[in-house]
């Protein structure tokens, strides 16, 4: 049988080999010829002489460019294109990526960017899709076909951890996908040969959240456990000297000079620690000054923080307390139609005319999470997306664990209840307490469109439009029996 000619279009992606070789060499130039500081992605692109969109597909590793301009960046930098610093791509409607993939990508790799192979398996499987579909609650694993890019994020962290000293602040309102970025960002880095450290601060005893000694001796005792390293507290840690400068000393001095490799400490899950104001401004200023310090300790320098916190916080938080401000700050946005789109292929929907994409976004906008979960009841439990959209409007549907939660938090703070009752009333413009906007946003309850506040999507106004006129019913009720 005579085969079909391929309509793919082929370019090239950077290998883990080629973006290490390519961003050491950026490293080296930036500290020889601009003092050690970043190349902006305008200064690199002027250099390579290609543009910054074009930059962004290169940095992503999974959408191609030609040879010619893998040549232009690699010899801006003085390197000469070698065979093991691409792979090969197929590229229909640059989602999808071939099996034709270079010998030099081994296991190890594979396991840690698992979609340039899952790509091709979803391409050519369709009928095996069901098996990948489990109800999204938590990150998105590495293997999942389901993790959606938000260019220039995943870029940007990737850059910045690989600079002597980082620190980078990951912070958005629960369940927008901060954990299945630093997944990533901990693949990436164990593909440089970093040793990751990853800390989930709720897990941490509420004893040592009311002894500043005791934290920091529990802290110290998990990196040295997760490095390999016997921690060996007790003649290592002097009291007399104060337990900060205990610690500083331990990290520099024993654990860091003792690694080849830099560490890449991830806290999660940070804001746990803002229930104990003091323990946190104590706690915060040494994660500062070891990143101020950073500048000139070389054992300071293998130090990469990533920290992580929910914006949620923020409700309960002394607005005059600044929660934690050094480093690259991340924040994580909406998905875009396109991204939705891209979303619902991988899931199996045809939505393409872009009519279903433009009716879910209505409801619930670009949520990351309410995204999903609209899928997979899509997928799974064969409802239609009229039906989803009626019920979710009605009564929460499928959404109502997720309403309840914001519900319970609203709650527990009558002037944010009062605030958002003006919000989803409003048919014009309306200004609040900036403090209540700073919170409501915070939440993820509220969007701005230019100067006017809105909530978040119609599901939010819909569900707690509803809430809050029974709430305020109740309230005038008692007032009048009192």
């Amino acid at each position: 049988m005579k085969q079909s000619k391929s309509t793919r279009k082929r370019g090239l992606i950077l290998t883990i080999a080629g973006l290490k070789r390519l961003q050491a060499a950026i490293l080296a130039m930036e500290k020889a010829q601009n003092n050690g500081n970043h190349f902006t992605l305008e200064d690199l692109g002027d250099r390579m002489n290609v543009s910054t969109k074009t930059l962004n597909r290169l940095w992503s590793l999974n959408t191609g460019v030609d040879q010619k301009t893998l040549k232009l960046c690699f010899t801006a930098f003085n390197l000469e294109l070698h065979r093991e610093d691409y792979a090969i791509l197929s590229e229909p409607n640059n989602t999808r990526i071939s099996q034709t993939l270079p010998l030099s990508l081994d296991t190890r790799e594979r396991k840690v960017f698992p979609s340039l192979y899952l790509d091709s398996f979803f391409t050519q499987h369709p009928n095996q899709l069901e098996n990948l579909w489990s109800y999204p609650d938590g990150p998105v694993a590495l293997d999942s076909p389901f993790y959606v890019e938000r260019p220039p994020i995943e870029e940007l962290v990737y850059r910045e951890l690989i600079q002597p000293g980082c620190a980078i602040r990951i912070r958005a309102p629960r369940e927008m996908g901060k954990t299945s970025l630093v997944l990533r960002l901990l693949a990436f880095a164990e593909m440089q040969g970093y040793r990751p450290v990853n800390v989930n601060c709720k897990q941490i005893d509420t004893s040592c959240l009311t002894d500043l000694n005791k934290l920091l001796r529990s802290f110290c005792w998990q990196i040295a456990i997760e490095l390999g390293i016997d921690p060996n507290l007790d003649d290592k840690w002097d009291e007399e000297v104060g337990c900060k400068l205990s610690c500083s000393l331990y990290l520099q001095s024993y654990l860091l000079k003792q690694s080849q490799s830099p560490v890449v400490l991830v806290l999660n899950e940070i804001d746990h620690f803002f229930e104990y104001p003091e323990i946190a401004q104590e706690f915060f200023g040494l994660l500062r000054s070891w990143y101020e310090e950073a500048r000139q300790d070389i054992n300071l320098q293998k130090l990469r923080l990533v920290i992580v916190y929910s914006t949620e916080v923020y409700v309960s938080l002394d607005i005059n307390r600044s929660p934690f401000n050094i480093g690259l700050p991340i924040r994580l946005p909406e998905f875009t139609k396109h991204q939705v789109e891209y979303l619902a292929q991988r899931h199996g929907l045809d939505w393409t005319s872009n009519k279903e994409v433009t009716q879910l976004m209505s409801l619930v906008g670009g949520h990351p999470a309410l995204i999903r979960i609209a899928l997979y009841y899509l997928c799974c439990q064969r409802t239609t997306l009229e039906e989803l959209i009626q019920e979710a409007i009605a009564n929460g549907g499928i959404y109502r664990y997720h309403l309840w939660r914001h519900w319970a938090i609203l709650q527990e703070n009558s002037s944010l209840v009062k605030a958002y009752i003006e919000v989803v009333a409003a048919k014009q413009s309306i200004s609040l307490n900036p403090i209540d906007a700073h919170k409501l946003e915070s939440l993820g309850l509220i969007a701005y469109e230019g100067d006017r506040i809105v909530p978040r999507c119609e599901l939010y106004r819909a569900y707690f439009k509803k809430q809050l006129d029974v709430a305020e019913f109740e309230y005038k009720s008692l007032q009048k029996r009192a």
